[in-house]
This record gives structure tokens, sequence and C-alpha cells, in this order.
């Protein structure tokens, strides 16, 4: 059963991860609803890198041009400081602030629900009421308009909110074009992401006990395999749909909780 579950979480990781739906959120609701004991948020930390290397691997060929790139191509090195722009925000405040935020925020049901109720709403706004694109292709994206991309991603830290929600809402609101605002998130998504895993893990690295590593190797092994299934539908979901379908689930998901809260029942 614990294997059951592990496969199921990694799962829900890789499904959620690049989705604008919050896959922290997603993660700690489904280890509560299937009672899987996490000491010390190891399995989580673990499997998180799973989707990440999805998406390094969906991505290899522009990964690998930009790395040999750096030491003579100018538009490799233009490409570095767009994504380094992006990132910055997150890792400094995730440095101040991810401990505060895992300690007080991350298990409070009522955090998520509002969490996932006010983003689907800005969602929407933005989806309405943003410019005319003006950036077509990550090649493109001006250097200040990736560090404001990177500004929205800060608010990733608070549950519910999604990582790659923030970067796309904030993407289409600075004028990127819809393909071009989730393409940017999964490229920021790399160096965050692993940063952000290299930290997690020196902090649960006392709790990694050897019989919990066929856990993790499924859980990871999950979440690479639903990460490498959603990413390219998701593209081609959103050119075509935009990202309203995502906001409504995320009213509807978060008007649940709210209730199930209110109820007593969480």
């Amino acid at each position: 059963m614990d294997l059951l579950a592990a496969a199921l979480l990694g799962v829900v990781q890789g499904l959620t991860e690049f989705l604008p739906v919050s896959s922290t959120a997603h993660l700690l609701l489904a280890e509560r609803w299937l009672g899987f004991d996490d000491p010390g948020g190891a399995f989580t930390v673990m499997i998180q890198l799973g989707a990440v290397l999805a998406v390094v691997w969906l991505y290899r060929d522009k990964v690998w041009s930009v790395v040999a790139g750096l030491p003579h191509s100018a538009e490799s090195r233009r490409f570095a400081l767009v994504v380094l722009a992006g990132c910055v925000p997150a890792l400094v405040a995730g440095a101040l602030f991810s401990d505060y935020v895992k300690r007080v925020l991350y298990y409070s049901p009522l955090v998520i629900g509002v969490a996932f109720v006010t983003g689907g709403v800005v969602m929407l706004a933005v989806e309405r009421l943003r410019p005319v694109p003006a950036v077509h292709g990550v090649d493109r994206i001006p250097v200040g308009r990736a560090f404001g991309v990177g500004l929205c991603q800060v608010l990733a830290l608070v549950p519910g909110v999604s990582r790659s929600g923030a970067t796309i809402v904030g993407g289409l609101a600075l004028g990127l074009e819809r393909t071009t605002a989730a393409e940017f998130s999964f490229f920021l998504s790399m160096p965050t992401m692993t940063a952000a895993f290299a930290h997690d893990l020196l902090e649960v690295r006392h709790v990694l006990a050897p019989e919990r590593f066929l856990q993790i190797a499924v859980g990871f092994v999950t979440a690479f395999l639903a990460a490498l299934v959603v990413v390219r539908p998701f593209l081609r979901f959103i050119s075509r749909s935009g990202f309203a379908p995502f906001a409504w689930y995320r009213i509807v998901a978060g008007t649940a909780l709210l209730a199930a809260v209110g109820a007593g029942w969480l």
C-alpha cells in the first residue's frame, strides 16, 4: 500500500507541477487523504526532481545549445541572462522566507483554499484584460520583462498559488504570448526548482532512511513519466483554449476546500 500511495503521489506531482494549479497544494492534500507519512518532507523533496528532469529532457536540445554556446554565442549568453533575471527574485525570497512559509503556511487547508480561489480569479482577469501580446518566443523576452515574471514567481512560496501559475499569469500581464509564457515558466523551473531541491535536500538528509528509498524511487519515476506526458499536450491545449479552464478549476476546487474547512472536515 505504501508503494501504491508513493506511485499515486508521484503521478499527482508530475501532472500538476507544470500546470497552473499548484502541485504543492495537490501533493499536500493527497498525502493527507492517503494518510501518507512523510517525515521531514523527504519524499516530497525527492520526487520533485523527477518532474524537473522530465522538462529538462523535453527541452534537452535547447538546454544543450545554450550551455554549449555560452563561451562563444551572444544569443546563448543573452538567453541565460534572461533566465537568470527570472530566477533571482524567487531564489532570494526562498532563502529568506521558505522556512517561515513551510512552518506556518504549508499545512493550512484554509491558506490553500484562499490561494486557489484568488489565483483563479486573477487568472480570469488577466486572460480578459491582458495587453496585446508583444513577445512571441522565449528567445525574444526582454530582460526587464523576465525580471517582472520572476517577481511574480515569488508569490509561489505560498502553497496553492502555483509556481507555474504565477509565472504564466505574470508573463501574460507583461505582454508574453500564451505559449511563450508557458515555455518560459518551464525554463524558469529548471534552475529555480533545482536550487529549491538542493536546499530542501540538505534539510531532510538526516531522515532519508534506507528503508524509504524504494518509496522515493517509485514516486520519482512516476513523477518523471507523468510530467513527460503532460507538458506537450498542455502547450497545445492552451494555444487553443487559453487558461480559463484552469482558472475555473482553481475556483471550484478552492471553494470546495473552503467549504470543507468551514464544515470542520479539515
